[in-house]
Formats: structure tokens, sequence, C-alpha cells
């Protein structure tokens, strides 16, 4: 039996970096105006839902540092010490970006406990709603950006980084929303109502970015849609007689995919190597940047052997 074990090249792997780095750079860029903006606009209007959307922003600073740290890391290539590569360093960073996605979900249903107990009449709305026009608009281009750069780079980190400015998008709107409802209504209940719905929000964004930087982290199966994919274009491959045991896994741009295949057990050596050379191909080119390991099997398990 032969096994075949070869790398891809991914001519485009500088072009995948650069995007990636540039979305990341992108995300710290637009935190940094928005953490200013809110937190004079907080100081003005005195307004809860916009205190929620400034604790947001400034864990969203936090947030893209951690993901253009992870991701210069999960660029680093292949080394000694990492065999595999770097690419679980964005699952890392998804993690991270879940924890404090929860943690000021959790600050703000305390400040909005303490509002109620100790209810204050909004000041100078108008300050409020702008800066909220301005997130909203700020946020929804860097949005656009990621989405372009993660469907050309499929990069965990900078996903993860959309669905937690997804939440803000969200939040914006609704805080700006409620700081007019609240001030137009004499109604502070309504700030207050608007920040736990954006608390609840942003559990829910914490539990989906957190849930899929685990499956990376524990080795999850590819998409059951992708192993049928991968199946089909080895059955298809004159000479295969079965596929078994196929295993894979992600580790950032990388599809880690390894499978046996059963091939005729009088077939010559050097043939076989030739067919497994050309099967590993196909896959590879179904799925750029992946690394592939096949063993070819002379029968199946159940089969009768042939003799020398």
């Amino acid at each position: 039996m032969v096994d075949t074990h070869a790398l891809p090249v991914a001519p485009d792997l500088k072009q995948v970096g650069r995007l990636m780095r540039l979305a990341s750079l992108a995300s710290m860029s637009v935190a940094v105006v928005l953490v200013a903006a809110k937190a004079a606009a907080w100081l003005i209007t005195d307004s809860v839902a916009m205190l929620s959307s400034l604790i947001d922003s400034a864990l969203d600073l936090v947030s893209s540092l951690i993901t253009f740290l992870a991701i210069r890391q999960a660029l680093v290539p292949a080394d000694e010490e990492h065999r595999f590569g770097h690419g679980k360093a964005e699952a890392l960073a998804g993690v991270a970006q879940a924890g404090f996605i929860a943690a000021s979900a959790g600050g703000l249903v305390l400040t909005v406990v303490d509002r109620f107990l100790h209810p204050r009449a909004l000041q100078e709305e108008m300050t409020g709603v702008g800066v909220s026009v301005l997130a909203v608009v700020l946020t929804l281009g860097l949005m656009t950006f990621q989405t372009y750069v993660v469907r050309r780079t499929r990069s965990l980190a900078i996903t993860a980084d959309r669905a937690h400015y997804t939440t803000d998008f969200v939040t914006n709107v609704a805080v700006g929303l409620g700081i007019v409802a609240s001030t137009r209504l004499n109604e502070p209940l309504i700030d207050l109502a608007v920040a736990l719905g954006v608390a609840a929000y942003l559990v829910t964004g914490a539990w989906t970015i957190g849930r899929t930087s685990i499956d990376v982290l524990m080795d999850r199966e590819l998409p059951e849609e992708d192993r049928r994919r991968i199946l089909d274009i080895v059955q298809r491959q004159p000479g295969v007689r079965s596929v078994h045991d196929l295993r894979t896994r992600s580790s950032g741009l990388t599809k880690f995919i390894q499978l046996h295949v059963v091939l005729h057990p009088t077939m010559s050596l050097g043939r076989a190597h030739v067919m497994g050379d050309a099967i590993q191909a196909a896959v590879e080119e179904a799925f750029p940047q992946a690394e592939v390991i096949l063993h070819i099997d002379p029968w199946n398990d159940d089969e009768p052997r042939v003799s020398d």
C-alpha cells in the first residue's frame, strides 16, 4: 500500500492574507471612532442605551485588536513545532470575542437594574441620535467590506468579527430609536427596555461565535455537504472501487482531509501511486488550500485477500 501526502499550492495566499489584515485594520479604525463619539454622546445624553452601545464598541475595539493579532499568527507558515500551521489562532480569537460579548451583556444588565432603581430623564437626545446614525453608517460600510473578505478568504476570525459588528448594527439602530421614543413619550423605561433588548441580542451573538470557534478547536468534521462532495469526487475517479475512513477538519485557512481509497488488489505499485496522485489532485482542485492525506488499500476489509 502507498501513502501520498502533499501540500497544495495556493497562489493567492498573499492576497488572502492582505485582505484579512485590511479587514482587521478597518475594524479597529471604526471601533476607535465609535468609542470616542459614543463616549461624548453618553456624557451629554446620560442615556443607558447609549452607554450600552458605548460598552459594546469599547469591547469591539479590544476584540478587533485580538482579531488582528490572531490573524497575524494564523498566517504564519507551518514550522517544525507547529506542523499543521497556526490556523487555530483564529478560533482562539473567536472564543475571546464570545467572552467579551457575553461580559458586555452582563455589565449592561447590571446598569439597567441600577437605572431602573434610580431613574433619570434623558438630555440632548438629538446628540445621541446623531451618533447612532454615524455608527450605523460606519458599521454598515465595515460589514459590507467584511462580507467581501469572508467570501474571498473564509476566515473564521473575520467571520466572528463581522458577526460582532452585525450585533452593533442592530444595537445602533435600536439605541437611536429608543432615545427618540423615550424622549418624545417622556418614558425612561423605553430606554431601559432597548438596553435589555441589546443585552439579549449580545448573548445570542456570543453563543453563535463561541460555538463556531469551539467546533474548530475541537476538530469538528467539515459540513456534511463538503464530505459528500469529497466522496463523490473520489468515487468518480477511474479505478476506484470504494472509499472509507474519511476524516476532515479545518484550521484557519486550511482544510485537512484524510481518507482510504480501495483500488484493485493486483494493481502495480507504480500504477497505484499514479492513481493516488490523480485522486489527490482532484480533491485539491475542488478544495483549494486543503491538505490531503490519501491512503491506498488493495481491498475492503470484508473482501477475500488476494495472495501474491
